[in-house]
């Protein structure tokens, strides 16, 4: 399990500028087993994309079943999975790690926000990961997202740099600031550093790949957006069948 881990995290090392690590999100075994096949070396599972696979609006999925989805997906590839698990479930950093380590899962995206609260004190949230890090060891990859933009912050980029140098001292191996535009890209590798890897949420009016790698992201990500995209693809193909009914 940590063999996995340690691939994953070695990634995200030494990337060139213009090759940023591109991570498909896929929402089950199926759509795994074909990113996989198209040659892709991780995957990063979308908590929203399951969510909707599974039927529960985006951020209402029971930790069972998510748990469950994750180890679905891990079982179906041999490349590395990092797994969004949200918030954490409100579950102890022991019996999280635990859990998660039990889906085959080698890393995690952990938030900083949710719909009730808003954002989380940066210091409790910096303590929370660290308590994650101290029971994985080096068994997960801990990707800390960080909601900034999403929750209109004021000043989101140096709000941004604040929080994710906090939770790279508390053991982060990577730094998300969802929903950063790339225009960001370059003041935010600058706070963070050229060694702290950098995730960045790609969307269909996004520039290229290469083009986000050189602006600083490290590793690309899609949210629940592939899937979105093939339920576009599913509609067509429902209306196509319903023309020719």
């Amino acid at each position: 399990m940590s063999e996995r881990a340690l691939a994953l995290r070695a990634l995200h090392r030494d990337r060139a500028a213009g090759d940023p690590l591109v991570l498909p999100g896929p929402w089950d075994a199926a759509s795994a087993a074909a990113f996989e096949e198209a040659g892709f070396p991780a995957l990063a599972t979308p908590s929203a994309g399951i969510a909707r696979v599974l039927g529960y609006e985006d951020g209402s999925t029971p930790a069972d079943e998510m748990f469950a989805q994750v180890a679905r997906i891990v079982r179906a590839v041999s490349v590395p999975v990092t797994a969004d698990l949200e918030g954490g479930y409100g579950l102890a950093p022991k019996e999280f790690v635990e859990r998660v380590l039990r889906t085959g899962a080698a890393g995690v995206n952990l938030e900083d926000s949710d719909d009730r609260r808003g954002m989380r004190d940066a210091h409790e949230h910096a303590d929370w990961l660290a308590a994650v890090r101290a029971e994985a060891g080096n068994a997960l990859f801990v990707n800390a997202r960080v909601d900034v933009y999403l929750r209109d912050v004021p000043a989101p980029a140096t709000a941004a740099v604040t929080r994710s140098l906090r939770y790279a001292a508390a053991g982060a191996d990577c730094v998300y600031p969802i929903l950063a535009p790339a225009a960001d890209l370059p003041a935010l590798r600058a706070g963070v550093g050229e060694a702290l890897p950098l995730n960045f949420l790609a969307q269909k009016d996004s520039p290229p790949f290469p083009e986000l790698g050189r602006l600083g992201a490290t590793r690309i990500t899609f949210g629940p957006g592939l899937l979105l995209r093939t339920l576009d693809h599913v509609r067509s193909l429902a209306e196509e069948l319903r023309g020719g009914a």
